[in-house]
């Protein structure tokens, strides 16, 4: 028998608040353990929490981004139950009336393009994080509670299970992180556990209508860890399925070091959390202007923008979706393109030397040596013949380590094109004389003989000719 994967994911997202959602706690990434702490979030007896407008502003505008209703009377909700990093042994979060609910987003996979739709976003206090002895919870001796995080504000989004393989599951949370970015809610640096995923896996026979026993994988935060997660646990369930057993709903770890899932506890309902509203937070009622002047502050979000490239610069559309993957990138683009450069030789300068070099150092696109101004101007030394592209790979590796301008290097390392026919012919007529098999080969019908010319033209010029001219004369004459 065949299955189909059914996979749903629930993303929390950090808020990229100075303070906590219901103290004046700092949020800070990094701080020594338990300094970041005071009586409210450590559940202290007599406390009262009050709630950051901040976080409810960016939930409204996490909602508008992802294209859901916005509820105008929503509440706060004790979500109870007992684990260490709990000081109150309840989670301030939300249950039947949040914040914003009935969304959708769309992902590209391989050129097909689907609908994820979103269940809800709601907002909630972070718990505090378990420091292990050993690398993962199952091969620790010992745990120890650092409460900094208790309270730093999430949003949590909850999507529908409409997603059926890994490649979808990471399409989708990579377009949530994009987003997230654009408006500005949340750093969503995955390794600060900035944006983190809890998985949701069932199998049914192909054709099959009813869902499966699920399992739930807790804390994803990378997105090869959920690429990684969700194969192995779909190969997992079938094997136990194909061999006859169950699948157990309960909540699995994944252990990257093993690139296997292990069981951690049997998977709660959501009526084992005894959902109360919660008594000392009144409930949050937002306006119609309010939800309005939100959206008019919300910025040209990735979809629109992949399209303003297509339609505006002739981008392909794998093009524009890698530059408009994140914001950094797109206006980095944006940046280039102002310059004057053409939109394309920007693209591809972008997602060429520029991504490698990048990828190579570790650095994000905000961290380039190679500013989008200097960027621009050496594209333009292209467009004007100034430099031929093979040279500009040479301006663009001493741009790395080379605060000036690209102007200043070409003319400082002598690489100006030569463009001058007279000189450039010079160098065609000896390459001829001294390549007599080629020019034999060429005249006898292997027209791809015109290459070994070509290159030799090249070598002669230190690179410096321009190719175009070399093939107009290479031809000229030897025809």
């Amino acid at each position: 028998m065949k299955y189909e994967a059914v996979i749903g994911l629930e993303i929390h997202c950090e808020l990229k608040t100075k303070t906590k959602i219901f103290c004046g706690c700092a949020t800070e990434f990094g701080a020594d353990q338990n300094t970041h702490v005071c009586p409210v979030c450590l559940g202290m007896p007599g406390v009262l929490p009050t709630v950051n407008q901040r976080v409810v502003e960016f939930g409204i505008k996490a909602g508008l981004a992802t294209n859901c209703e916005i509820n105008k009377y929503s509440k706060f909700d004790r979500k109870n139950y007992y684990y260490p990093d709990l000081p109150k042994n309840w989670q301030t979060s939300q249950y039947d009336l949040p914040i914003a609910e009935h969304g959708w987003v769309d992902i590209d996979v391989e050129g097909e393009k689907k609908r994820i739709r979103l269940t809800r976003i709601h907002m909630e206090e972070d718990a505090g994080k378990l420091v292990h002895s050993g690398t993962t919870i199952k091969d620790s001796a010992s745990s120890n509670v650092d409460y900094n995080r208790t309270g730093v504000p999430l949003l949590e989004i909850v999507s529908e299970p409409d997603m059926s393989s890994a490649e979808e599951a990471r399409a989708y949370m990579e377009k949530i992180k994009a987003i997230m970015e654009y408006i500005d809610v949340s750093n969503c640096r995955m390794e600060e556990g900035n944006l983190r995923a809890d998985i949701n896996v069932s199998l049914r026979p192909v054709g099959t209508k009813e869902l499966g026993t699920r399992t739930e994988m807790k804390n994803i935060n990378s997105f090869k860890n959920l690429e990684d997660a969700i194969n192995y646990e779909i190969e997992r369930q079938t094997e136990v399925l194909e061999d006859g057993g169950h699948i157990v709903q309960e909540t699995r770890t994944y252990d990257p070091a093993r690139g296997i899932t292990l069981s951690m506890r049997s998977k709660e309902n959501a009526h084992d959390y005894r959902y109360m509203p919660e008594p000392d937070l009144p409930p949050i009622v937002t306006s119609e202007e309010t939800i309005e002047k939100y959206r008019s502050e919300l910025p040209e979000l990735p979809d629109a923008r992949r399209a303003r490239l297509e339609k505006d610069f002739g981008l392909s559309d794998y093009d524009a979706g890698i530059i408009t993957s994140s914001r950094a990138m797109a206006e980095y683009f944006d940046a280039v393109v102002a310059t004057g450069a053409d939109a394309k030789l920007a693209a591809n300068w972008m997602m060429g030397d520029l991504a490698k070099n990048l990828n190579e150092e570790g650095l994000d696109i905000s961290k380039s040596p190679v500013d989008a101004q200097r960027l621009g101007e050496m594209i333009q030394l292209i467009m004007k013949d100034t430099i031929s592209g093979k040279i500009a790979k040479k301006v663009f590796k001493e741009m790395w380590t080379n605060t000036d301008s690209p102007e200043k290097i070409v003319k400082d390392k002598g690489l100006v094109q030569i463009t001058d026919t007279k000189a450039i012919e010079g160098i065609v007529d000896e390459v001829i004389a001294n390549n007599q098999k080629a020019v034999d080969d060429y005249k006898g019908g292997n027209k791809k003989a015109i290459g070994a010319l070509v290159g030799q033209v090249m070598k002669a010029s230190k690179g410096k000719a321009n190719p175009q001219m070399v093939n107009k004369l290479l031809a000229e004459k030897l025809n």
